[in-house]
């Protein structure tokens, strides 16, 4: 019975498995102790919705891309094993997290609202705001991979909103963000339209630019709005 449980084990597609779900379960019991077991699944399950999104987007483009893997207090991230390989590309992976994870906030909101349940509220308000964090436009945010189809130096304006988040709510996480972005912003300086790698890479039609800003726009300001307001609920 041991030799078959580590056979088992040893599975390439179980241990993917077990790395998701044990790493999901490693969060749920970290948050739980903090602020209850009930939202701790609820804010989990929202990640993983948004994660599924990158996955499934990644699937659909051809992209072999790894089962998302949980880290408390940091986050999730699904592994892109094949990278995009033009910019409208990468703003379709990096939109399908932020949009699916938004549709799922706004079902745990309706439910939260119908039941009159407090703590499902505090689950939605978690996945709109968070939602909305990652649309910060900024590379390695999904903001940033969302906006680089209309210009990386569009990235620039994503340091001071980083910087301001900062000072409105210090936090170490911030600071991570902020070395990981530093690279991203030297590029967005130096970016020249002209260039081989923009022709390559980042040269797309207007009319795709224009559906992905009008996208980015309207999820960003749906999710500013229902943050905004389901805050206000849970201070009543």
């Amino acid at each position: 019975m041991t030799k078959l449980l580590l056979l088992l084990l040893s599975g390439a597609k179980l241990g993917k498995l077990l790395t998701t779900g044990g790493s999901m379960l490693i969060s749920v019991v970290v948050y739980a102790f903090i602020y209850g077991w009930r939202y701790a699944v609820g804010f989990i399950a929202l990640l993983f919705v948004h994660e599924m999104g990158h996955y499934l987007a990644a699937r659909r483009k051809g992209l072999k891309v790894g089962a998302p893997t949980f880290i408390p207090f940091v986050g999730a991230w699904v592994e892109l094993k094949d990278q995009p390989h033009d910019a409208e590309t990468e703003a379709y992976v990096g939109l399908a997290g932020p949009l699916l994870g938004t549709v799922g906030a706004s079902v745990t909101y309706l439910m939260a609202r119908s039941w009159g349940v407090d703590w499902l509220l505090a689950v939605a308000y978690s996945g709109f705001f968070l939602n909305l964090f990652n649309l910060i436009p900024l590379s390695p945010f999904d903001g940033g991979r969302i906006t680089a189809v209309l210009s990386p130096r569009l990235w620039l304006l994503g340091a001071p909103m980083l910087v301001a988040l900062f000072y409105w709510h210090p936090s170490p996480m911030l600071i991570l963000m902020a070395i990981l972005a530093w690279p991203q912003l030297i590029k967005a300086w130096r970016f020249k339209a002209d260039s081989p790698e923009a022709q390559a890479y980042y040269q797309v039609r207007d009319a795709v630019k224009w559906e992905y800003g009008t996208a980015y726009l309207a999820l960003a300001g749906y999710l500013a709005v229902m943050a905004h307001d389901v805050h206000e609920m849970l201070g009543r």
